[in-house]
């Protein structure tokens, strides 16, 4: 079954898609189920995933990278996480904040910073919510205050990706108080993970994406030089603003992988499985249940590539992006929820990808901005 056709991705990313394709094929999906069981970090999959050019490729071609943009991220998002959402993940989050630096930072922290992420030398992540406060950018605590030529930052982070793993992390924190202005009171910075006042530890295990690790960081008294600054004091809010946008297109493309994996499973099952005399998939209230689930993905699949093209040209990009990944990861949602019922009891069972499937689904609609939140910014930037 064909359901990540070439059509409607762009020309110029076909071929990466093509090669995220072989690779997920030959190193992410014979792996997915052990994985999943045992809740390690795909390490080796990561690195084989660098040596094959497709971790962290989207940082500019001076700085190391491929400079891929934001149609060919999405091509790759599709087939990794068709083959498995946790190590696709894994795999994607090792530049992820990146980014931040290589739009607004300073030259010399492209040069000391982002070169080694591009390279494969090191890998990063970003850190904005915290134990309190998820979806609520201007409500956050973690601060930064001056001291001499210093930042010295106070508070916690959580859900954090590679908080434990990774050699440094663009981080959001506080730097002001104007009521009258929420959202230019934060800032961005690159905090090393070995510098003092550091201290991350891996949070309890989840449901689901079991092979990628999200952290917990504290920050006490942590210490960073003045000049780890990214950008202007005060532009933080502005800058995650325009991130998350790009970032949600890649989502409705982990929404789209992971529905594409949900019907190949279904659709595998009821055509080999007899019940009554006949295949299963001979039954109309199982064709139905197949039609809309093709009717799910295709829409949804269809609506997230047009959204790539709209914020790669800055059309409307919050709304753009909010439309994608609402309704991509509700899509995916909703042909795991049908697939989990074609299988019947078996559905329940560890052992078939169904079952982990349908607990992944579960955890794109709250990362990246949960959809409710995402259904207020297309209510208030919605064309008049």
């Amino acid at each position: 079954m064909e359901l990540l056709s070439d059509y409607p991705v762009p020309e110029h990313a076909r071929e990466v898609k093509q090669e995220a394709r072989e690779f997920a094929a030959e190193h992410i999906e014979p792996n997915a189920a052990d994985y999943y069981a045992s809740g390690e970090y795909p390490w080796e999959i990561l690195e084989a995933g660098m040596d094959a050019g497709l971790v962290a490729q989207d940082l500019g071609e001076e700085w190391g990278g491929k400079g891929f943009d934001l149609q060919q991220v999405l091509a790759i998002a599709e087939e990794f996480y068709k083959a498995d959402a946790g190590i696709a993940l894994t795999l994607q989050l090792a530049s992820f904040g990146a980014e931040i630096v290589e739009e607004h930072g300073a030259d010399w922290q492209k040069e000391e910073f982002l070169e080694p992420v591009a390279n494969n030398d090191q890998i990063t992540g970003l850190a904005v919510s915290e134990p309190e406060t998820g979806s609520d950018l201007a409500g956050m605590t973690t601060a930064a205050e001056k001291d001499g030529d210093e930042w010295v930052i106070n508070g916690e982070k959580y859900w954090v990706g590679n908080a434990v793993e990774a050699d440094w992390l663009t981080l959001y924190a506080k730097t002001g108080d104007d009521e009258n202005n929420r959202y230019g009171n934060y800032s961005m910075f690159i905090v090393p993970t070995d510098a003092p006042g550091y201290h991350a530890e891996h949070i309890p295990e989840k449901m689901g994406f079991r092979a990628s690790k999200q952290g917990h960081i504290v920050l006490d008294d942590c210490r960073i030089p003045e000049e780890n600054l990214v950008g202007v004091e005060g532009a933080g809010f502005y800058m995650l603003a325009d991130f998350f946008n790009h970032g949600r297109v890649i989502v409705g493309g982990h929404g789209i992988g992971l529905a594409a994996a949900a019907i190949e499973e279904a659709w595998e099952f009821v055509h080999d499985r007899e019940a009554f005399g006949r295949t299963v998939d001979e039954f109309q209230a199982v064709q139905h249940k197949l039609a809309d689930m093709h009717l799910d993905f295709q829409t949804a699949r269809s609506l997230t590539w047009d959204a790539a093209e709209r914020v790669a040209n800055d059309e409307n990009a919050g709304y753009w992006a909010a439309l994608a990944k609402t309704s991509a990861t509700e899509a995916a949602m909703d042909c795991a929820e049908r697939g989990m019922q074609l299988h019947g009891g078996r559905s329940v069972l560890t052992e078939n990808r169904i079952s982990r499937v349908y607990r992944d689904v579960r955890i794109p609609v709250i990362y990246e901005g949960a959809n409710d939140i995402q259904r207020n910014l297309i209510y208030r930037q919605a064309p008049q």
